[in-house]
């Protein structure tokens, strides 16, 4: 059973940054069906680069371990442009120390791979749908 069809995000957008292409194709089509328009980055800089060009991003889903810049670094600046962006830390690495480093630097949620897809639509769900814009 597909349950991305029970989703309706036609007029959100989320940017997915993960250095590992398997997981966004994954993720990518695991969203497809809700109508809601992806972005991509494959490292921290890009990230922040994409969230900056845009603003109206809903939701971030962020790798902790990226190239050239980590999630958390990513996280942290995107947290001076904007402190209400919902933003869940996304690793294969699932140490209990990941999970509290990503919270202190801002990260709302954390999520351990591999994740099932149920999960991860309600997470997102859960965040999208009760998302306050005070920035």
């Amino acid at each position: 059973m597909d349950s991305s069809s029970e989703y309706n995000w036609q007029n959100k957008s989320i940017l997915i940054a993960d250095d590992e292409k398997t997981s966004f194709i994954i993720i990518e089509e695991l969203l497809k069906e809700t109508g809601i328009r992806i972005f991509y980055a494959e490292n921290g800089q890009q990230t922040i680069d994409i969230f900056k060009q845009n603003p109206q991003i809903d939701i971030i889903l962020m790798d902790v371990r990226m190239p050239e810049m980590s999630g958390i670094e990513a996280t942290k600046h995107i947290r001076s442009i904007n402190r209400n962006i919902p933003i869940i830390a996304f690793t294969a690495y699932a140490l209990s120390d990941n999970e509290v480093i990503a919270l202190e630097f801002g990260c709302d949620d954390y999520l351990s791979k591999p994740i099932r897809a149920e999960y991860l639509l309600k997470k997102i769900n859960e965040y999208i749908t009760s998302k306050h814009s005070f920035s």
